[in-house]
């Protein structure tokens, strides 16, 4: 099954909506995904989930993980064309439309299946292993180093990390303030997938050394604000879902390197 929810696109691109651009205006080779740039990890415990927030996000619990490379962005659609061009997956649902379609901007309309199998394809094209990361890696991730902080950069949203007034779509990433381990964009623009299924009351079962959600469900866990959204960020503790074969404009992800740096 798949849904597909945001903005109508733009009358009179028809068809031309779901194909990959071929005007040159993304460069359509595996280079663009090598260009992929990711921030080191380390390994270590971090106390996961939060008191304070939604029920979901309770019980805190420590959690141990080894090392991994995250992406340091949402992958966009210049990283996202070579493997559209690959014939690895349709293009999504708002391409070609004009406030989605600049090369900086995060790709969006992507399945959970979809996402997955760019990490995979990844791997083909460059070096290491690549997938999504599990929820429990996002919020070490996204946490900076941080124990509790409220936000990915500490109590408080930097100034101008997060545009006001209303969007057409989302906003170029890479443009605000890095965090503790030098990721950007870090519960702004997307939602982004995670590799876990999603359980509400996962946390009080949870296992201590590197989770990785529930053996089966209906929802796929992710992460991350939204550009849609009224307040556009999300703390680090804070969790969401979706079915995995839908399609919405303001989900995205970035990719996981295992072991070495890829």
């Amino acid at each position: 099954m798949t849904a597909v929810m945001g903005p109508t696109l733009r009358p009179g691109l028809g068809r031309a909506a779901l194909e990959p651009m071929t005007g040159g205006a993304f460069p359509f080779s595996a280079a663009a995904a090598r260009e992929l740039t990711t921030s080191a990890i380390p390994a270590g415990s971090f106390l996961m989930g939060s008191a304070i927030g939604r029920p979901d996000e309770s019980p805190p619990h420590t959690v141990r993980l080894d090392a991994f490379h995250l992406g340091r962005t949402p992958v966009t659609n210049a990283q996202y064309a070579p493997f559209l061009e690959a014939g690895r997956a349709p293009a999504p649902p708002w391409w070609r439309a004009e406030a989605f379609s600049a090369p900086d901007q995060p790709v969006v309309g992507v399945t959970w299946f979809e996402a997955l199998a760019y990490a995979g394809w990844l791997g083909e094209v460059t070096s290491g292993s690549w997938r999504l990361p599990t929820e429990a890696e996002w919020e070490r991730a996204a946490r900076g180093g941080l124990a509790s902080a409220a936000t990915a950069w500490g109590d408080a949203l930097p100034p101008g990390e997060a545009p006001d007034g209303p969007l057409a779509g989302p906003w170029p990433v890479g443009r605000g303030r890095p965090n503790g381990y030098g990721l950007l964009d870090t519960g702004t623009i997307v939602h982004e997938w995670c590799l876990d299924w999603y359980d509400a009351r996962y946390y009080a079962s949870s296992p201590t050394v590197a989770p990785k959600g529930p053996d089966d469900g209906e929802r796929r866990s992710s992460r991350g604000g939204s550009w849609r959204h009224h307040v556009r960020w999300s703390p680090p503790s804070a969790r969401s879902s979706l079915p995995p074969g839908f399609r919405y404009a303001d989900y995205g992800f970035r990719v996981l390197g295992e072991g070495a740096r890829p």
